[in-house]
């Protein structure tokens, strides 16, 4: 079997990452895996296997004429059967296909507010999945959406999952003290909501406790970073939450930390949540999407109403002072992690979803 990844960017995002897993995965499992780029490479360039063959389109609008005999030549040539498109990606494979019809698509949703949106917010999407062979969703809200809105009938839920190999650079040395980091893996932008856990942690005056706060993400220079930025400038927090910008050696971030944050007020399948579990990292996470599936509140992690305030400063309460239940909330995060998320169990399903529409 022959596969491809198309994502838009390489940028470091759910998506994006979710995209270079399957692409590694798959090169250890099947005759052919490729992972295309449409539109930005990034920092998630350093992750693609040697074993997997990588082409960058370079498209520069919407429909781009050159991108897509580019991309039909790239896949006439390495004889593809299905291209697996993530996210925004959807629309360049459905171009293809016009000329260039015998091969499949599987289109893979990985954004959680979609199940707010309506037909009118997903028009193009909606007309472009009568030339989808399947959907992959994250989250069973998604499934839902899918099966009301959509004209592909096959939809199917694929949980997300890490690979067991992927070593990590050591370069990020985050400050504060051993044993009392908590981390915040998410881009700076809406729906993450880094707002709500910085007011938090600044009532809690958890800082005062030694604890510090590390947000690693894509800082876009914008109104939502500045609203951040504002907020740890003006309470004096500069010596107790570090931004770090996007970073690559996340692992190795992780390592060095005791309490992982998910805040977002809406979430597909977080594959932040994984790696935090995998980290053996006591969790604080969103309700949202598949979070609570997950976590099951005070089993696997602490869960919060994103939007309520109150409840997060009694979970962040609750996990900063207590090291036995952090210890415990940890363990078993990990043991379901290792039970259900792994590499080989995600390969397995998504290669029977090949065979199906080959």
């Amino acid at each position: 079997m022959r596969i491809v990844q198309i994502i838009d960017s390489l940028e470091i995002g759910g998506a994006e990452r979710m995209a270079v897993n399957y692409a590694n995965a798959l090169s250890e499992k099947t005759e052919f895996s490729g992972l295309i780029a449409t539109r930005s490479e990034g920092l998630l360039l350093n992750q693609i296997s040697k074993k997997v063959s990588y082409l960058f389109l370079d498209k520069k609008r919407k429909i781009d004429f050159n991108a897509v005999f580019k991309l039909k030549k790239y896949l006439k040539q390495n004889k593809i059967d299905i291209i697996h498109a993530h996210s925004s990606s959807f629309f360049t494979a459905v171009l293809v296909k016009l000329i260039y019809p015998k091969v499949k698509i599987i289109w893979h949703d990985h954004y959680g507010p979609r199940i707010e949106q309506t037909k009118k917010d997903n028009t193009v999407l909606i007309f472009c999945s009568l030339f989808f062979d399947s959907i992959f969703v994250v989250n069973k809200q998604l499934k839902e959406w899918s099966l009301k809105n959509m004209k592909c009938d096959n939809i199917v839920f694929v949980p997300n999952f890490i690979l067991q190999n992927n070593s990590s650079e050591e370069i990020t040395k985050l400050k504060g003290i051993e044993g009392k980091r908590i981390v915040f893996l998410a881009n700076l932008k809406k729906p993450k909501n880094h707002i709500i856990v910085l007011k938090s942690y600044f009532e809690l005056k958890l800082f005062d406790q030694g604890w510090s706060l590390h947000l690693i993400g894509k800082d876009y220079n914008d109104q939502y970073s500045q609203v951040l930025k504002d907020f740890i400038q003006k309470n004096n927090l500069a010596n107790h939450v570090y931004l770090y910008g996007s970073r690559n050696d996340i692992k190795f971030i992780l390592s060095q930390a005791s309490i992982g944050v998910l805040a977002s007020t809406f979430e597909g399948f977080p594959v932040t949540l994984i790696e935090y579990g995998d980290a053996g990292l006591a969790v604080l996470s969103t309700n949202a999407g598949f979070c609570s599936d997950i976590i099951k509140n005070e089993e696997r992690g602490l869960l919060f109403d994103p939007i309520n305030e109150f409840e997060l400063q009694t979970q962040f309460k609750k996990i900063t002072e207590n090291q036995s239940l952090r210890k415990e909330l940890a363990h078993n995060l990990k043991a379901l992690i290792q039970e259900n998320y792994t590499e080989d169990k995600a390969v397995e399903k998504i290669l029977a979803e090949y065979h199906k529409i080959k």
